[in-house]
């Protein structure tokens, strides 16, 4: 008897604990939370930024033409009148710096997605100078002395002594699109600039050759200046490293290309000191017409808001 319940006890709980195992097996495994991760990169956010760059100003070919016209007279007396004309290409040189440089802008991802877009307005003081000393521009044309209807032909040039190219301020409106990650972001964009240029040309003296003597024509130096706000456009590739979500730092490339600046001079001469005794009179008129590009590698300390 004693066997028999013994037995019955030990089927019991050898059944129980098959019980319980198949019941452990079919309870569902535990659900393991999730832990999101933490993009420092907003949604969106409008930005401001101070900086600076390495510029590069490349002032290229500038296309002259001038034209100076010419009263001779004699003890009050009109005794010749004449006129020269021709172009010239002045080869400027590249000017590099390090410049000032602001930035504002906005940018929104798509939905869902790590795709943005947006745009940024920036400002650099770029502050370059391109001088070239002694350029030359030559002339041909001819006078005519009074009471005849024969024109003699001459040559000659119109002496710079120093002549410069500068840029000063430039402002960028560049929309663009790009991809976010953890903590940085990668852009491309294009757009319009508007560049202050000016033009100088110090010391202008305009020589003719008559009959194989070299004549100074207009006397003392003269000195011509004039400044263009000038549209182009440029294209810009950067990178955002954020180090939170309110602050990132920009790097960025920019290319950029003004049209065609055209600059144009004119003023009066008198030359008392003129051969025989007489005293010239006349005008300098001309223009002078080129692009400029630009190159920067620019850094900025951004806030977002």
């Amino acid at each position: 008897m004693k066997r028999i319940v013994f037995s019955l006890v030990i089927a019991g709980l050898t059944g129980a604990d098959a019980s319980a195992q198949l019941r452990a097996a079919d309870a569902p495994a535990p659900l393991l939370k999730a832990v999101p991760s933490v993009s420092f990169v907003p949604s969106s956010a409008f930005f401001l930024g101070v900086g600076g760059g390495y510029n590069v100003s490349n002032f290229g070919t500038q296309n002259v033409f001038a034209v100076g016209t010419s009263n001779v007279y004699q003890n009050g007396l009109l005794t010749s009148s004449g006129s020269a004309a021709g172009p010239a290409n002045i080869e400027t040189n590249s000017q590099s710096a390090v410049a000032f440089s602001a930035q504002g802008g906005y940018f929104h991802h798509f939905y869902g997605s790590d795709w943005l877009w947006g745009g940024k307005f920036t400002y650099s003081y770029l502050g370059a100078t391109s001088i070239v000393r002694n350029a030359l521009l030559p002339q041909a044309g001819s006078f005519t002395a009074t009471g005849s209807n024969i024109a003699v032909p001459f040559t000659g040039n119109a002496l710079v002594q120093s002549f410069q190219t500068n840029v000063t301020h430039q402002l960028t409106l560049i929309p663009f699109i790009g991809k976010s990650f953890d903590r940085s972001m990668i852009y491309v964009g294009a757009g319009p600039t508007l560049s202050q240029v000016r033009t100088t040309l110090n010391g202008l003296i305009g020589f003719a050759d008559i009959n194989g003597v070299r004549t100074d024509v207009s006397g003392s130096p003269v000195n011509f200046s004039n400044t263009n706000w000038v549209y182009g456009g440029a294209a810009t590739v950067g990178a955002s490293y954020f180090l939170s979500q309110s602050w990132f730092i920009d790097v960025n490339y920019t290319f950029a290309m003004t049209g065609n600046n055209t600059s144009s001079f004119s003023g009066p001469f008198t030359n008392p000191n003129a051969t025989n005794g007489s005293t010239t009179v006349g005008t300098m008129v001309g223009t002078s017409a080129g692009k400029l590009i630009t190159q920067a590698i620019t850094a900025t300390i951004n806030k977002t808001f």
